[in-house]
């Protein structure tokens, strides 16, 4: 068996996110871990990150090649927030807070998570700019949304405590966090629209028997604040994808109608088969991912691929659909049952010959 040549074209996933029909149906990750990528290639790379400007645009055309070779549209990239603030470890509940009260937060300097996103991050999407493959356009932007950048600020349990004890605060500090999502969206837009199909954030709001704040506290202090975000990317003629695991049905019809999203990745078999997010929400939005990682990590090859055959049949009726795992490929996937998945949507569309 082998692979015809593959011609890369971005608007399949926009067509996708835009819950239209494309002309094949695109693959889509929302990350695929470089160290897997350096498993899978059998070379190294990974430590060009680390180097100067010409080493990092060396990382970046390595790590776009990989997802035109794997017959992606589109390449995932995203520049984490968290990673400015305290490294995702409060928000993984590793350490505390950084605001626990009014004064904590009055003194808090916001501006500051701006100006070291972007002496971070910039360099970054200028690099990803120059070395993207012709036909391929990016998917992301500035990751991590507003329910986990507060986590990283306050932490979850402090969050909670601080929603009966101070809910004033509470309330302040989502909106003023909505405020910085907003500031920073509207830079990365202006900057680098161009070079991004479609747009998105992860933001995980549940996990498998509910979501992790009150249906009601998300429609109040969550929800508005996706708004201003999405009407910043709408209004730069791209479509948003929401990313959120967990068991977040209570509150969907919000997110779509108030929210505005066009699509919606992350799905477990445990709380719902991807067919039943198809069934509830596939003639309002694009739907991507749809293979258990649980698939991925304990079936075999063959199990994998049949179980991948029967996705696409079962989802046949959605117009917007991208194909891809229900959440990333992190480096404990196994390579061979991620290409076994890949391949799988690659042959249902005659890749192969």
């Amino acid at each position: 068996m082998s692979v015809m040549e593959f011609v890369p074209d971005y608007r399949n996933v926009v067509d996708a996110a835009r819950n239209r029909r494309p002309a094949r149906l695109p693959l889509y990750e929302h990350i695929i871990a470089p160290e897997k990528i350096e498993e899978i290639r059998g070379s190294r790379f990974v430590d060009l990150y680390k180097g100067n400007y010409g080493d990092k645009k060396e990382y970046f055309r390595r790590f776009c090649a990989f997802w035109r070779d794997m017959g992606y549209d589109t390449v995932s990239y995203e520049a984490c927030a968290t990673l400015v603030i305290q490294g995702g470890e409060c928000l993984s509940g590793r350490i505390p807070g950084l605001i626990r009260d009014r004064s904590d937060f009055e003194a808090f300097d916001f501006r500051g998570i701006e100006e070291r996103f972007w002496a971070r991050f910039d360099e970054d999407f200028r690099a990803l700019a120059e070395v993207m493959p012709e036909g391929m356009k990016g998917l992301g932007g500035i990751g991590n949304g507003l329910f986990e950048i507060v986590q990283d600020l306050v932490g979850y349990t402090d969050l909670c405590l601080m929603s009966a004890d101070d809910p004033e605060l509470y309330a302040a500090v989502f909106a003023r966090v909505g405020d910085l999502m907003v500031s920073l969206w509207r830079r990365f837009l202006e900057r680098r629209a161009e070079v991004y199909a479609v747009c998105r954030f992860g933001d995980d709001l549940g996990f498998k028997s509910s979501t992790l704040l009150s249906p009601g506290d998300i429609r109040s202090h969550i929800v508005p604040q996706y708004r201003r975000v999405v009407d910043l990317v709408h209004a730069a003629g791209k479509p948003f994808l929401l990313h959120s695991c967990g068991r977040i049905f209570d509150v969907m019809d919000d997110i779509i109608e108030r929210g505005r999203i066009d699509a919606k990745h992350s799905n477990e078999d445990q709380i719902a088969p991807f067919p039943v997010w198809v069934e509830r929400y596939g003639s309002r939005i694009g739907l991507f991912g749809g293979i258990d990682m649980d698939v991925l990590c304990r079936r075999s090859e063959d199990e994998i691929r049949e179980y991948t055959r029967d996705v696409i049949a079962r989802s046949a009726s959605q117009a917007g659909l991208a194909l891809g795992s229900g959440n990333s490929i992190p480096d404990y996937v196994p390579a061979a049952g991620y290409l076994a998945m890949v391949n799988t949507v690659r042959e249902s569309r005659g890749d192969f010959a």
